[in-house]
């Protein structure tokens, strides 16, 4: 027959955990007086730790206070959005139709397939040719070869 486990409920939990923390008593001997392995002890400790914010969670008037709160706010930042919302569609419809009026302009000066294009500025021509002097004396072009 195989012996009967022994299951603890959360308060005997934490009761087994304050002895250690706060009584300072080894975990070797807790887990011999309770007879639990100590990996099970380690695993209420990091439960114990995890879920500590739990005990300090606001309940009742306080939490509903702060959830009204918090819908206030939302709701006054959404109407700040649909403002923001709405002076930023009236300046794009105005740039679309100044950009609707300037490119009627355009047309005439060009189609945009093909713009006008501004005259290059004047090239500059040398009035000599570059010239090397070989090793017999002789006139050589760029290539290194007589003209």
């Amino acid at each position: 027959m195989t012996p009967h486990r022994q299951s603890y409920g959360g308060p005997e939990k934490v009761a087994i955990l304050k002895q250690h923390l706060l009584e300072h008593k080894p975990v070797s001997d807790l887990c011999d007086q309770y007879d639990i392995h100590p990996t099970l002890f380690y695993r209420w400790q990091k439960e114990f730790f995890e879920n500590g914010a739990a005990a300090f969670e606001q309940t009742g008037r306080r939490r509903k206070n702060a959830e009204e709160a918090k819908d206030r706010k939302i709701a006054a930042l959404e109407g700040k959005l649909q403002q923001k919302n709405e002076v930023l569609a009236e300046l794009m419809q105005e740039y679309v139709q100044q950009k609707k009026n300037l490119g009627s302009r355009e047309r005439r000066l060009g189609s945009p397939r093909h713009p006008r294009r501004l005259p290059s500025p004047p090239q500059v021509v040398w009035p000599f040719r570059q010239q090397r002097v070989g090793t017999d004396g002789g006139v050589l072009d760029a290539r290194g070869r007589p003209p």
